[in-house]
């Protein structure tokens, strides 16, 4: 079946899951729907975007890992994640806000396909360490989307008006408990990818380790996670404080790579 034809229905089985969602957010009933059948029924998108994700991925033998299946993939583990959690938080709402993000991301990679094949894909270290690169994009993606309702669902209080889309979140307390519990995970995975590729550069890129730019913006990103998570520690930081320095570090973390393949992608065309 072509890669097109399986986006396609990848596309409408998120587009259908997420009018089913935005539906149940009038009654507040976005939290049972997601631990119930319906919730269960994601696991099919998830499943076509993960198969669309293996054949442009590793199509011909090669491993393409450009800017779209890079994008692509992020939010495939965003929503995974998701799945995963609603078993233990309130977290309906947000799957409301990720289910239309993924139906368009499933689609790009076919809609637009590109090569960029990586070398040196069959090393296990390679495979690990883009592996652990990924999970931290989508836990600091995580990280960023739940920044970035704590501002709004703040702002909006101090004017006495909440839109529909933000009246059934879950509490900021809650939001912000698990903000910092994502930003912890994904300070570790961070750590440890940065780590293995300065220490481990020639058996997973088969040259020396280099300071570039990828390199700068991932390390700045890593100093601002760690100086937010000291401060919190010690400080108690969060509110508007806590999202400025989540923004800022996943800025940062976004130039590292997908900003790098942005431009000699789409700006420089190679």
């Amino acid at each position: 079946m072509p890669s097109l034809l399986i986006a396609t229905l990848t596309f409408l089985a998120y587009a259908g899951l997420s009018a089913y969602f935005w539906r149940a957010q009038n009654d507040g009933d976005t939290d049972s729907l997601s631990r119930g059948a319906v919730g269960h029924l994601i696991l099919v998108p998830l499943a076509l975007h993960g198969y669309i994700l293996g054949s442009d991925m590793f199509a011909d033998g090669d491993f393409d890992f450009g800017l779209l299946n890079a994008l692509s993939l992020i939010f495939w583990l965003t929503l995974a994640i998701y799945w995963v959690s609603r078993f233990f938080y309130p977290i309906g709402q947000l799957m409301t806000l990720v289910l239309p993000l993924a139906a368009i991301v499933a689609v790009l990679p076919s809609a637009f396909p590109s090569d960029h094949p990586l070398s040196h894909t069959a090393l296990p270290a390679f495979s690990a360490h883009i592996g652990a690169a990924m999970l931290a994009y989508s836990l600091f993606t995580i990280a960023m989307l739940h920044a970035v309702l704590i501002s709004q669902v703040e702002k909006r209080l101090h004017q006495a008006s909440l839109p529909r889309v933000l009246r059934n979140l879950p509490p900021l307390m809650t939001m912000e408990s698990l903000l910092f519990r994502i930003i912890g995970i994904g300070f570790v995975v961070l750590t440890l990818t940065l780590g293995s590729g300065v220490l481990f550069a020639e058996e997973i890129f088969g040259k020396a380790w280099q300071f570039n730019h990828k390199v700068v913006f991932g390390f700045l990103s890593w100093l601002v996670f760690a100086v937010l998570l000291w401060g919190h520690t010690q400080y108690g930081w969060r509110g508007k404080v806590a999202v400025r320095w989540t923004l800022s570090g996943f800025g940062f973390l976004l130039l590292a790579y997908l900003g790098t393949q942005f431009v000699t992608e789409v700006l420089l065309r190679r």
